[in-house]
């Protein structure tokens, strides 16, 4: 599975992005600690302020994660239903956030997406609740498409085009 991720963090004013590896990650805590350290980087207010985590897994699935300060992490997935099938949604979980729905057997593409999580995390941030939800439902809406969307209303979309290259 391809998975991208990029951490973006304020830091006077602006937005600064980071494409991280989720790979040593086994625990909640351990991405918004790693969510934290990249953000201190950039300087200690960037740390200490607003951090989102933008993951995309091969076009079927989106995760967004807000760590504001010493809060806990918040988190949106696009398709609760992932959790199942892909260790890192799984990992999403822990932040309570959301229960995952009932694993069904079944064959082929899933048709609806199940969003689950808090889809309020963007609100102050350019994107409402609504629109979080209407973008995910959307039909013919990659989840590419979706943090493209979220990176522009926030005001970051030139620095995630350029980590995606």
């Amino acid at each position: 599975m391809s998975v991208f991720a990029a951490v973006f963090c304020r830091s006077a004013d602006t937005w600064l992005g980071t494409e991280v590896d989720l790979s040593g990650t086994e625990s909640i805590d351990d991405v918004a600690d790693l969510m934290r350290d990249v953000s201190g980087v950039h300087g200690p207010d960037a740390a200490e302020g607003t951090m989102l985590l933008l993951i995309e897994a091969d076009d079927e699935w989106f995760g967004l994660v807000r760590v504001d300060d010493h809060s806990d992490p918040l988190v949106f997935l696009s398709d609760a239903r992932v959790v199942h099938e892909h260790p890192l949604a799984a990992l999403l979980l822990e932040s309570g956030e959301f229960e995952p729905p009932e694993q069904t057997e079944g064959t082929g593409q899933k048709p609806y997406p199940d969003p689950g999580g808090t889809a309020a995390l963007l609100s102050d941030i350019g994107i409402p609740e609504d629109d979080l939800l209407s973008l995910t439902l959307s039909e013919g809406i990659l989840p590419g498409d979706v943090l493209s969307t979220v990176a522009e209303r926030a005001g970051f979309a030139e620095d995630l085009d350029s980590l995606r290259l």
